[in-house]
């Protein structure tokens, strides 16, 4: 693993829809980790070193491959939704936090807040199992309680949707990680649009090319996204880059 993966108060873009947040005192939480097997994990970044915690939108394998080794590895704790922690204690996870839409709970200097997300939650079971419930999908809010850094929203996987502007009027998130594959999520059209509910001043796109399915494109995001009423400035990254949880002069 590079020593470089994680500076503080930066988010980092793990590929696909893999982000590690590290705020100014050092509070770790990574969101939706997918590692092994992950086409665009960046070169080199095999762990995260320690965490203080680890958050799930839902049950789909590409958000959940690394929850169950990196928890046992880091014994930070899972924080999902009931039918999630469920799932993952059945599968031996020790340490796990559930919550609901609407919950509030403090990781480190955080506050994290679990928020509404329109997708399916199905968790694929191995081993000739079926699949199981997982509950609804959902995104986070994550706040740090300092004062210092952005309000950040981890959509998880999401079509647009109009209590968007919910989020927005509740928590006024000044950062947005989002998807925009335009296959099993919103494209960039409609993730543009979702930016202006949502009234996003800085906006960071993922969950986009790591399958050939996934034909969202960053600059078909930045043309709709110059195109509609929203002003945000998209920071488009590599797996592996990050940018700063509080942008110079936007404060």
């Amino acid at each position: 693993m590079s020593d470089t993966i994680g500076a503080v108060d930066t988010l980092t873009w793990l590929g696909h829809a893999t982000v590690l947040m590290v705020t100014r005192a050092g509070t770790r939480i990574i969101f939706d980790p997918w590692l092994e097997g992950n086409p665009k994990r960046p070169e080199g970044v095999t762990g995260v070193a320690a965490l203080d915690g680890i958050a799930v939108t839902h049950g789909h394998f590409d958000h959940i491959g690394s929850v169950i080794p990196l928890a046992a590895d880091t014994g930070a704790p899972v924080i999902c939704t009931p039918e999630m922690a469920a799932y993952f204690t059945s599968a031996g996870v020790a340490n796990v936090i559930e919550m609901n839409k609407g919950g509030t709970i403090e990781v480190g200097d955080v506050e994290l807040t679990m928020v509404s997300a329109d997708h399916s939650c199905g968790i694929a079971v191995t081993e000739g199992k079926p699949h199981a419930y997982g509950g609804d999908p959902v995104g986070f809010i994550a706040r740090p309680r300092s004062g210092n850094g952005d309000t950040i929203y981890i959509s998880g996987d999401t079509n647009v949707f109009g209590d968007m502007a919910l989020i927005r009027d509740l928590y006024a998130p000044e950062i947005g990680l989002i998807p925009i594959d335009g296959h099993y999520n919103m494209g960039p059209r409609e993730a543009a649009h979702a930016v202006g509910l949502l009234g996003l001043n800085r906006v960071v796109p993922i969950h986009y090319g790591t399958f050939p399915v996934l034909t969202g494109t960053p600059d078909q995001f930045a043309r709709h996204l110059a195109q509609g009423k929203a002003t945000a400035i998209a920071e488009v990254i590599e797996p592996g880059q990050s940018v700063p949880l509080t942008a110079k002069g936007s404060h």
